[in-house]
């Protein structure tokens, strides 16, 4: 019982602490982690499962295609579609002939608003 509402924490708020093929040494209770290929010790053969620390031991939760997270150490989206992926990222606009500021300014403020949206990095 106390697993499967463990797995339904880590699904119902997908927030990662980040990605890891090792299992971090002092994890928090409810710290979550995208596992690496690879992976080794307790994570082993979980290559990118969501790991769930629970305080007592590991919960695994496989992915679907679709499935979307936020992850803490990049500020932004990671979305699995048969791997985990990124969300792109993207220049402010620079070099040309012909400056137009105001053109500038428009896109640095789009992408500073995609950017907090956590869309991009």
């Amino acid at each position: 019982m106390n697993e499967s509402l463990a797995l339904i924490d880590m699904l119902m708020h997908p927030v990662v602490t980040g990605a890891a093929a090792t299992p971090p040494s002092s994890p928090a209770a409810g710290e979550c982690w995208i596992v690496e290929a690879g992976a080794v010790d307790a994570w082993a053969g979980q290559d990118d499962a969501i790991a769930g620390w629970d305080g007592a031991q590991w919960t695994f939760a496989s992915p679907a295609n679709g499935l979307a997270v936020h992850d803490l150490s990049t500020g932004a989206k990671r979305h699995f579609s048969g791997s985990w992926a990124s969300a792109p990222t993207f220049a402010s606009p620079t070099g040309g002939s012909v400056i137009d500021s105001e053109a500038r300014a428009a896109i640095d403020s789009l992408l500073t608003a995609v950017r907090q949206a956590g869309l991009i990095v």
